[in-house]
């Protein structure tokens, strides 16, 4: 692929319109592959200025048009008002958030990522219609109702919606690989950026309630219904526009947590597989125990796959040996829970929590097993990283069609119990 984008700039160099369209076809590998070839290419006019354009920083933050900023300020309130509707009608929020939390951040990401990548009217009512099935499907379970199918498609629900979020992120080119990984490190930018803004409101938060209690004010109650949860759904969103807006805002932040957490969460892992032996907890026998550790499965494979997508893009090796040997305790940690589960399964048989907890443990042992051979094969020498990247990004459907059969077939197969 490399190779062909590297022909593709070589062919169009003196052709500034087919150049151009080369780079809005696929802008991240462009600037990869010309900024490789720039070396050769240095002493000519039009790779001077291409190099200049493609790496120029700004200097300051872009807010983009007034036009895109009402666009996102109306998405971002109508993000708080559906927060709202429990407030608003009366609605048990025990009741209301479970089911509904996905509802109220992601489809308006969704619209948002339509209008930017100009999706072709046919895809978005497709999704429009998946995303309102959805929301019919996980409410028409009576609300008293109290099963394990209704758990789990309250889990697994946000997840798909998350895919169908990736699906408006990459338009048009759904098999390019590369745009998947891209998704991938949005959604480590995001995280970033969120939590910043989150700490940021918490912390102006205290100080408001904090100084009108002074003046004997209380205002707590009136600031937590109307302004804390609308901008705990409006910050993602927000977010989102500030990260598209200006992607150098934290590409330089991202790899800095990565590699110290890295390590960090390696350390960790193997202390708390030492302890587990001594504490004589064991997962086959506590369920809680099993479920904590399922939890700290997912946490640690959603770290590695961040972290690939990091370390590819900066080709660091002592990175890349520690995600290998990550990769390797994570693949113990995995065999761990997953004949905990089985044994669970073959002494009091089969049940949905169990069978979407194997089902899930078996997902990421795959994924793991593939992405460790890969590094393997990196830290020897033997294959580029990138490769990993591949098998990331041909892993992720997989996971979303998981995300599909927990949510809708599960409640059909145990009869909603």
């Amino acid at each position: 692929m490399e190779k062909n984008m590297e022909e593709e700039i070589l062919t169009r160099l003196d052709n500034s319109k087919l150049l151009e369209k080369l780079y809005r076809e696929n802008r991240n590998e462009f600037k990869e592959v010309f900024n490789r070839l720039y070396s050769e290419l240095h002493d000519t006019k039009v790779a001077d200025f291409w190099y200049e354009r493609l790496n120029y920083q700004e200097s300051e933050i872009s807010w983009g048009k007034t036009g895109e900023l009402i666009f996102v300020t109306f998405l971002s309130l109508s993000a708080g008002l559906i927060a709202q509707i429990p407030d608003y009608f009366g609605i048990n929020s025990d009741l209301f958030y479970p089911r509904n939390i996905g509802f109220i951040v992601f489809p308006w990401l969704l619209i948002y990522f339509f209008w930017k990548n100009s999706i072709h009217l046919k895809k978005i009512i497709v999704v429009g219609l998946l995303v309102l099935a959805s929301l019919i499907f996980i409410n028409l379970f009576p609300y008293e109702m109290k099963s394990d199918t209704l758990k789990l498609s309250c889990i697994h629900l946000p997840l798909f919606l998350w895919s169908l979020i990736g699906f408006a992120f990459v338009g048009s080119k759904i098999y390019d690989y590369k745009r998947r990984i891209d998704f991938l490190r949005f959604n480590g930018d995001l995280i970033v950026l969120n939590t910043i803004i989150l700490i940021a409101g918490a912390i102006l938060t205290g100080l408001t309630v904090g100084l009108f209690s002074l003046i004997e004010f209380e205002i707590s109650e009136f600031y937590r219904k109307n302004i804390v949860i609308f901008g705990l759904a409006a910050a993602p969103i927000f977010a989102t526009y500030v990260i598209q807006k200006n992607p150098q805002l934290v590409k330089k932040v991202s790899p800095v947590i990565e590699r110290i957490f890295s390590p960090l969460v390696l350390i960790t892992l193997v202390t708390y597989l030492v302890a587990i032996i001594y504490s004589g907890k064991d997962p086959y026998n506590n369920r809680e125990f099993l479920l904590t550790f399922n939890a700290l499965l997912i946490g640690v494979m959603t770290i590695i796959l961040f972290s690939v997508v990091e370390t590819s893009k900066t080709k660091n090796k002592i990175q890349t040996y520690i995600l290998f040997l990550l990769s390797i305790v994570t693949i113990i940690v995995n065999g761990v829970a997953l004949s905990a589960i089985l044994f669970r399964i073959s002494e009091w048989g089969i049940t949905p929590n169990r069978l979407a907890v194997l089902g899930g443990n078996i997902l990421i042992l795959t994924n793991l097993l593939i992405v460790t051979y890969k590094l393997f094969r990196t830290v020897r020498n033997k294959s580029a990283i990138d490769e990993i990247e591949r098998s990331i990004a041909a892993f992720l459907p997989v996971y979303s069609i998981w995300t599909i059969i927990v949510t809708f077939v599960f409640p059909i197969i145990f009869w909603f119990k």
